[in-house]
């Protein structure tokens, strides 16, 4: 796999740290953060109440309302109610939480993360787990520093039938493996087109900027239409695409890629949302190839999936993804005669496995190292889209290479605020 030389000295460093003792036995209550309790955090709300001796214990978000239909979902699952707060700080500061879930929007995921491994608490974190590349660094800094377990969200990494199909890809039963098809073809909404306004009743705008620089509220910026503005958002290719592209990579067997080409653009929707609606972006290492293609227009999907992975080798090939709504994998031959089809969709324990390293502290089955090679993809094909040109990579430094337009998004800008990161 390739990867770089900071990858490998970071992983050494981390082995060699001093290790905390086992924190917890398994019959510990482990009291969680729920940092984000929008729709994202009630589908987190509803995972972790279901993972014996996990006990959702704060909600933080700086929209009341959220924070209020998020405790009426814990009354209707009969949870033990929460506290609750605007602001991550008091959650960070309280000594009785030992975990957080960040699912906040996309500008916040990195400082968060940061400040809760700084204080000393592990994290579940959402994908895509960072606003721009160099910030994705910073956690996994920050994870070592402070042997934090930082699990992030992309739960096929803990999904059975996802692990049948990547060690069926890996078994040579389908040849050897070159090439690998990443796609998310699905219907967004038209979000039209709204003026700047005043802030909601009950939201506290400026914790929900953060250290984002400040612009005006507007509604199309707010919940989740956030993801299509490039000042807190990553598109769909950090958002829903942060899963295909993960399984692809992890079927390929590949780390940074050495190139990146392609388009990504405004082909369909007339309204606010500056992030593309169509991409198509190819990644490049030593003999194999990785394709993302987008579509956020139309429902029609491809090879019977909606998103999904397509893994190419010299005998066959095997998609993978929900058929019908049930996780699974199909297997063809070289004249495209399905040969095999696992559709035992045994769920995926992720929000468990987390649980489980919070305990026993070891790697979680995303750990933000690992993920981060994933993550790099997506800022990637972002980058690519909004610059218009190919773009090399160097894995050593993670920047592009004699390319001052492209870096100029390897980062972002911050206003000063309590949650910029440090060592930017």
């Amino acid at each position: 796999m390739s990867v770089n030389r900071r990858f490998f000295l970071g992983a050494a460093a981390a082995a060699a740290a001093p290790k905390p003792r086992m924190a917890f036995a398994a019959s510990d209550e482990i009291n969680i953060g729920i940092i984000g309790a929008g729709g994202r955090g009630r589908a987190l709300v509803r995972e972790f109440s279901s993972v014996p001796g996990a006990r959702i214990a704060y909600l933080c978000d700086a929209d009341q309302a959220s924070l209020e239909k998020t405790q009426a979902l814990m009354a209707q699952l009969k949870l033990p109610a929460a506290k609750t707060t605007a602001d991550m700080r008091r959650v960070l500061d309280d000594k009785e939480i030992q975990a957080v879930s960040i699912s906040t929007p996309d500008h916040w995921h990195a400082p968060a993360a940061i400040l809760a491994c700084d204080a000393g608490k592990d994290v579940y974190l959402e994908k895509p787990g960072s606003h721009n590349l160099r910030e994705s660094r910073l956690v996994i800094d920050a994870a070592r520093r402070n042997n934090r377990i930082v699990q992030l969200g992309t739960q096929s990494r803990s999904r059975a039938s996802t692990i049948r199909a990547i060690e069926y890809c890996r078994s040579g039963k389908i040849g050897k493996v070159l090439m690998a098809k990443a796609w998310n073809i699905q219907l967004r909404d038209h979000i039209g087109h709204k003026e700047d306004g005043p802030v909601p009743p009950g939201v506290d705008y400026e914790t929900w900027l953060g250290p984002a620089p400040w612009i005006p509220f507007n509604e199309n910026r707010f919940h989740y239409r956030w993801h299509w503005h490039w000042h807190f958002g990553t598109g769909d290719a950090g958002n829903d695409g942060a899963h295909q592209i993960d399984i692809a990579r992890w079927a390929l067997g590949v780390g940074y890629p050495s190139r990146a080409s392609g388009m990504g653009g405004k082909f369909f929707f007339d309204d606010d949302q500056q992030t593309p609606d169509t991409m198509n972006v190819t990644f490049e290492y030593p003999g194999k190839a990785l394709i993302w293609e987008m579509r956020i227009w139309n429902p029609y999907g491809m090879n019977d999936i909606q998103n999904g992975v397509g893994v190419y080798g010299t005998e066959g090939m095997v998609h993978i993804g929900q058929y019908a709504r049930r996780w699974g994998f199909k297997v063809f031959d070289k004249a495209g005669k399905m040969v095999h089809h696992d559709n035992t969709d045994d769920g995926e324990g992720h929000q468990q496995n987390f649980i489980d390293c919070v305990r026993s502290r070891k790697l979680p089955n995303a750990d933000i190292a690992s993920a981060h090679l994933s993550i790099v993809h997506c800022h990637l094909a972002n980058i690519v889209a909004r610059t218009g040109h190919k773009i090399r990579f160097d894995a050593g430094t993670e920047t592009v290479i004699n390319d001052p337009e492209a870096n100029i998004y390897i980062r972002r800008a911050y206003r000063t605020h309590w949650g910029t990161p440090k060592l930017l």
